[in-house]
């Protein structure tokens, strides 16, 4: 299997949404923007990879050793490896973003709580903005300015929040906490219930509050969005699905706990196919 077969693969085993959005670029564009989702799955997954911190710290160092050129043995053939290698050079894309998103990562290793908002949108912009900015850079090089910085950046943002809600029953398995420590201590929330699985209401106030910080920094997108060419539009496609999977997960009696049940590939399909609409109703022609 090629490295261009296997990146696809892989994200369309585990991020389907993504995978969707880049049937709608430019076909010389598609293997680029598949190799660095690719990249941000390998590199999220690590956790569940490893039992302690140091070996998925070590695996972090592999992946910012391969981007400086440090990397030992035969690189190139990891696949994902090599397929962001020669997405870099093909594109000209600038490695500080990726070398950012290792350095978030690292947080994911450990089960310190995020302490509050600002670290949170922090870790959300390195880790998701970032994808953004890059898969736009690859539709669109010459993309520049603040209003392209705002669209990926509060893009970015919302589409984690909503990510970190929809996964916090995996994360509250593992003893895990991506949402603001003093949100949770400003509603009452209980760590030891939430861990244990057990909703409670005080639960189900704090997470409706980051999902009204999810919508607006939506907003915020979409207005910078008007800004920006229609070219990069395939980048911006996850983000347009967030108002759908706020309306979902802002139903009453939610239990958050509770995984969501996922869209089968015929509704992804067509959930995309609106967000494409939503789209081009929203950015500049070309």
């Amino acid at each position: 299997m090629d490295h261009a077969t296997y990146c696809a693969e892989l994200v369309r085993k585990f991020d389907y949404q993504r995978y969707l959005s880049v049937l709608y670029a430019p076909s010389d564009k598609r293997a680029g923007l598949l190799a660095i989702y690719a990249f941000s799955l390998e590199v999220a997954r690590i956790r569940e990879l490893v039992s302690e911190a140091l070996p998925g710290q070590m695996r972090l160092q592999w992946w910012r050793d391969a981007l400086t050129g440090e990397g030992h043995g035969a690189v190139k053939d990891n696949p994902v490896a090599g397929a962001l290698l020669e997405t870099i050079g093909a594109f000209d894309l600038p490695r500080e973003p990726l070398l950012n998103l290792l350095d978030a990562r690292e947080f994911d290793l450990f089960n310190d709580p995020m302490p509050d908002q600002e670290t949170l949108e922090g870790y959300a912009g390195e880790t998701s903005s970032s994808l953004i900015q890059l898969a736009a850079l690859i539709l669109d090089r010459t993309l520049s300015g603040t209003a392209f910085a705002d669209a990926c950046g509060h893009g970015g943002v919302a589409y984690a929040m909503v990510g970190l809600v929809r996964a916090l029953p995996w994360h509250a398995a593992r003893q895990q906490c991506f949402l603001p420590q003093d949100l949770l201590e400003r509603h009452g929330v209980s760590m030891v219930q939430m861990h244990r699985g057990e909703m409670t209401p005080e639960l189900g106030a704090a997470l409706r509050e980051v999902l009204v910080h999810a919508q607006m920094h939506y907003d915020k997108a979409i207005s910078a969005m008007a800004s920006v060419s229609i070219e990069a539009g395939a980048a911006f496609l996850p983000v347009m699905l967030v108002p759908k999977q706020i309306d979902r997960l802002s139903r009453e009696k939610m239990d958050y706990l509770q995984p969501l049940e996922s869209e089968g590939p015929l509704r992804s399909h067509i959930s995309m196919w609106r967000a494409v609409r939503r789209l081009r109703s929203v950015m500049q022609p070309a």
